[in-house]
């Protein structure tokens, strides 16, 4: 987890400095979860890469190990409700993973559903061989969630693993009056805020990917600059 106070403090204290900009806790809010929205997605593609070069150069197989670590927050598994047909999909999934049938609701009766397409059904269907049971059931996956297929109608004890959405970072706050009785100075609420679901290790991509996003939002290009140059820094590392 990353600390969404910490991480507003440092975009402020670099946004602040020389009179670049200030950061709005709605911006902040907003651009927060951009950022870590896209840090995110790059995983996959990351991983993709890593994989590919990892055939050929043994040395990326520490890449592929970091960014299993910090995928792993985000691997967790859910039971599935039907609704009419189908088994719908939890509701903060990004990546469906494994998805299995327990027979009696006993784990060790467990037995993992093959996926296929809405094509392949019929000859899965028309082989002795190949035709789904309890004990080989079939999946197809829809828009409106899981369709499970075997010799008798299955309304129970289907789960699944999945890669879940990073659930949103939130810096809340209080506004203090001033002395004047104007509008004073917005001070952090620990019990109104949200933290980053990321690894720790992404606080200070974090913290650059927002200032990038606040300079172009706010026209800035110094503060584009500085988002830039700390987030290469931060590959090259």
């Amino acid at each position: 987890m990353v600390n969404v106070d910490t991480v507003h403090q440092r975009v402020l204290a670099i946004a602040n400095k020389e009179q670049r900009g200030y950061v709005t806790p709605l911006e902040f809010n907003l651009l927060a979860n951009q950022a870590q929205g896209e840090i995110f997605e790059s995983y996959f593609t990351e991983m993709n890469q890593a994989k590919q070069a990892a055939a050929n150069e043994s040395e990326y197989s520490d890449a592929i190990k970091t960014l299993n670590e910090k995928m792993s927050l985000f691997k967790t598994r859910a039971t599935l409700v039907i609704t009419g047909s189908f088994f719908s999909y939890p509701g903060d999934m990004h990546k469906l993973g494994t998805v299995w049938y327990t027979e009696n609701n006993l784990l060790e009766n467990g037995v993992e559903a093959q996926e296929i397409t809405e094509d392949e059904l019929l000859d899965y269907y028309q082989s002795p061989l190949t035709k789904p049971n309890v004990s080989r059931p079939l999946f197809v996956r829809r828009e409106e969630g899981i369709r499970i297929f075997s010799e008798t109608t299955i309304v129970s004890g289907v789960s699944c693993s999945y890669i879940k959405k990073p659930a949103k970072a939130h810096w809340g706050y209080v506004v203090t009056p001033s002395a004047t009785g104007t509008a004073g100075e917005a001070l952090y609420n620990a019990s109104a805020s949200n933290n980053f679901e990321l690894h720790a290790s992404e606080e200070t991509p974090l913290v650059m990917k927002i200032l990038g996003l606040a300079g172009i939002v706010m026209q800035k290009p110094d503060l584009v600059a500085v988002g830039a140059s700390g987030q290469t820094g931060q590959q090259k590392q």
